[in-house]
């Protein structure tokens, strides 16, 4: 049940948006093309196991961690919409 000039289901419409777009995003951001056997930060050997879950890896475990705690820390999402503000 919506309130005031939205109409029924808005929120949870809002909710469907902003996780198709973090999906859409995450593909985006996926290794695509020939993977490496040494990563190319600091050029230690990446397991095999590593290359054959995500084909196209380029980096070790150690050095994706790094990169994708930098990029939480940067991340343009905005969480202001998010279902917990807009039931308060």
């Amino acid at each position: 049940m919506a309130g005031g000039w939205a109409k029924d289901g808005a929120v949870q419409e809002q909710i469907d948006a902003s996780v198709a777009d973090a999906i859409k995003q995450a593909r985006a951001q996926l290794a695509k093309g020939v993977g490496s056997e040494n990563c190319d930060e600091c050029d230690s050997a990446i397991p095999l196991a590593r290359q054959k879950a995500v084909p196209g890896t380029r980096l070790c475990i150690k050095c994706q961690e790094t990169k994708d705690n930098q990029h939480q820390r940067h991340s343009t999402i905005n969480r202001s919409g998010s279902k917990d503000s807009q039931l308060r």
